[in-house]
């Protein structure tokens, strides 16, 4: 199996950056770590084996990026807002340096964005702000409203990535026509602590009849690796 390790000083962080590639071609995806996960986090964790036949069959090309949930949502020692700006800092590092090197290294005009857990917001959430960019969105059970990490503040950074926040609103054409072109997957568990915050985004989602599946599965520690690494194997 290919795999690449890449790192550079990131200009919009301030920092340098690490993520790794497995996989010489196919289906492009950028793979986000847990809450305080790192780059390795789905290789040391089974993730990328779980996948293995795909990534070394030419199907799927894995983009690992690195997390800074610790500077931003998790970062008790700056404010809130500065807490929400330093998430729209990494974005922007998300969108301008590690997406060239994607479209870089890999002709596929599809990007699909992945994660568990925490990873699964990042996921989700830049998938539906940039449609144009990503063509669908794979969460594991995923958390899709952040609002408890910011102790009450808000303003329209938070709005615009709170994902049942935004979309009830939204009636842009422009985005609801692009949502409809693409993929939106939500997989958690009848045990899972996120079980309701998936069933929240699945009912945002119907009712803006965005095309989207929600699976729940029947299985016991659904939140945990070995859980996502049998969805995975299915869904991605």
């Amino acid at each position: 199996m290919v795999r690449e390790y890449h790192k550079w000083f990131s200009p919009r962080l301030e920092r340098e950056m690490e993520l790794l590639v497995f996989g010489h071609g196919g289906l492009p995806a950028l793979a986000f770590p847990t809450s305080r996960g790192r780059f390795y986090e789905l290789e040391d964790r089974g993730m990328i084996a779980a996948l293995g036949d795909k990534i070394e069959g030419g199907q799927l090309q894995l983009y690992c990026v690195d997390a800074i949930n610790h500077e931003s949502w998790y970062n008790r020692r700056i404010s809130p807002r500065r807490r929400i700006s330093r998430h729209m800092q990494y974005e922007e590092y998300l969108l301008n340096e590690v997406v060239p090197l994607v479209r870089f290294k890999n002709s596929d005009e599809r990007l699909m964005a992945l994660g568990c857990s925490f990873g699964g917001y990042h996921a989700v959430n830049i998938a539906l702000r940039h449609p144009d960019i990503f063509s669908g969105s794979l969460s594991l059970s995923g958390a899709f409203d952040l609002s408890s990490f910011l102790g009450g503040y808000y303003d329209l950074n938070c709005y615009f990535n709170f994902p049942t926040h935004y979309l009830p609103n939204l009636n842009d054409s422009w985005y609801l026509d692009r949502y409809r072109r693409n993929t939106c997957i939500l997989a958690t568990g009848w045990d899972d602590h996120c079980l309701e915050q998936n069933r929240s985004l699945d009912r945002v989602l119907a009712a803006k009849e965005i095309p989207h599946q929600l699976y729940i599965w029947d299985s016991s520690n659904s939140h945990d690796w070995p859980t996502w690494q049998r969805m995975i194997q299915l869904y991605l």
